[in-house]
């Protein structure tokens, strides 16, 4: 008797032979499967086959076309683990035999059978079959888990680099709109650039920790109102080497690694005269070019304790013309595109409106 497990188990006949076929799904049926369906018709059987689920199909070889042949060409794709197939014919014959096996069946009985070697067949085929289904679907089980648990991860590191931001703004007297909008521009850019949707998430998430070294400045000169110093300068100017040890660890994630790198390279320029390394051209990590033109052009728009907010002009034509100097004409090009779209996110993200641009 086969397992209860078998019972519901699909099992096809295919033979156009309608007494084989009989004997074959009455044997079956007596053994405790109860879930058969026979073909005599080839053709009809290979459409049902391709369009429904089974467990195991037992298929005669010399048949009108389609032949048993052609049956296993057309379901060569199949799982043979999931759908195993057993070949029961009259053709005996050595090359037929590994033909058959060459193109997929899973095991091969001669006729006349051995109804008691057939059930043995069978039951051991449906062991594969379900087996194997059990571990898809504890695959697809373990995945899933997998993903929900990188989610909460992912969730975990936003959280955090959202503190921290949130944590440099304050030391800076800037907003959490202000870092909202370095993030979102930064992904408009990274997008229209190119870069694939995962790497827009990343850098939207982790341009907003540009500044976070300013966390290591001091206040008389982090907050001070008037020009800085040569000396005070130099310090401010070791706040993107802070962000860096900051946000860098020995076991990072993506997210932290993209933020790390933003902060210690927002204030390079495409000429080198920028800081803290002096890079040049692309040299610079995209990260830095994309943060540079955000974090520029936001500081333009909004007002400052030192300043009123520039027009849109104005601060569209000093973008354009630091193309080539402070920053990636590329970008710079890309960006000119965005700038309704950047010039909403400063409306809809900002604490006090800058003036409206004429479009």
């Amino acid at each position: 008797m086969l397992s209860k497990d078998f019972s519901t188990s699909r099992v096809v006949i295919v033979d156009d032979v309608v007494a084989n076929s009989r004997l074959l799904e009455s044997s079956l049926k007596a053994f405790g499967l109860r879930d058969t369906l026979s073909f005599s018709d080839s053709a009809a059987a290979l459409d049902w086959l391709r369009h429904n689920s089974w467990n195991l199909l037992l298929l005669d070889l010399d048949m009108p076309a389609p032949s048993g042949f052609d049956i296993l060409r057309a379901l060569a794709g199949r799982d043979r683990s999931t759908n195993p197939i057993i070949i029961i014919t009259a053709l005996g014959d050595t090359a037929n035999r590994r033909t058959g096996l060459e193109l997929g069946a899973n095991d091969y009985l001669c006729k006349p059978v051995d109804l008691p070697e057939v059930i043995l067949r069978v039951r051991s085929n449906l062991q594969l079959s379900h087996a194997s289904m059990a571990l898809q679907e504890s695959n697809v089980l373990l995945e899933n888990r997998v993903r929900e648990r990188t989610a909460q991860l992912a969730n975990s590191y936003g959280s955090v680099v959202r503190t921290l931001s949130r944590a440099a703004a304050y030391r800076d007297n800037e907003t959490g709109n202000h870092i909202r909008r370095i993030g979102e521009s930064a992904a408009l850019i990274a997008r229209a650039y190119g870069m694939d949707d995962h790497w827009v998430e990343l850098i939207r998430q982790a341009a907003p920790m540009h500044d976070v070294g300013k966390i290591g400045i001091a206040d008389n000169i982090l907050l001070k109102p008037g020009p800085l110093t040569a000396e005070e300068r130099t310090l401010m100017q070791t706040h993107p080497a802070i962000g860096h040890a900051i946000l860098s660890d020995e076991h990072p994630s993506e997210l932290t690694n993209l933020a790390a790198e933003i902060a210690l390279n927002h204030h390079e320029k495409w000429d080198g005269s920028g800081y803290p390394q002096g890079l040049s051209g692309e040299q610079i990590p995209l990260s830095g070019r994309i943060v540079a033109i955000c974090d520029v052009y936001d500081a333009l728009r909004m007002p400052r304790p030192y300043k009123q907010p520039w027009s849109c002009e104005d601060s569209q034509r000093y973008i354009h013309e630091q193309a080539g100097k402070h920053f990636d004409p590329l970008l710079v090009a890309i960006t000119e595109g965005l700038y309704e779209q950047i010039e909403a996110l400063q409306h809809d993200l900002s604490d006090v409106s800058p003036k409206e641009c004429p479009w």
